[in-house]
């Protein structure tokens, strides 16, 4: 079975085009050294819940937009090796403080599915 790991992070409106441009090298990279799909989101239909939302999750304010992304790997051991090579990679070498998102809001895991069709 696959493993997956996720992201949900709070992106300035104003920064979406650096985004996009950061997430196809990024993308670009993960493929390259062997993640099977990258993909990034942006929302579209998310409400601001009174409770819990994806907005909430992340403290987005009202000039940012939420992104849900996810890499999918043939394995979680694919996935540390993918990973360590990405890490490495001087493409994604970059100034954190230039980045076109907060980092400290971004929520991030590796899931092992349960069911895949």
């Amino acid at each position: 079975m696959s493993y997956v790991d996720g992201f949900l992070l709070a992106v300035p409106k104003a920064k979406l085009e650096a985004y996009k441009e950061l997430a196809r090298t990024a993308g670009e990279v993960w493929k390259e050294h062997g993640a099977l799909a990258f993909v990034e989101c942006v929302a579209d239909d998310v409400p601001y819940g009174e409770v819990t939302s994806f907005p909430r999750a992340v403290q987005a304010k009202d000039d940012e937009t939420v992104v849900f992304s996810w890499i999918v790997y043939e394995s979680r051991e694919r996935r540390d090796a993918i990973n360590a090579k990405v890490m490495a990679d001087p493409r994604l070498k970059g100034d954190v403080a230039n980045m076109p998102f907060d980092g400290k809001r971004m929520i991030f895991g590796g899931f092992a599915p349960i069911v895949e069709l």
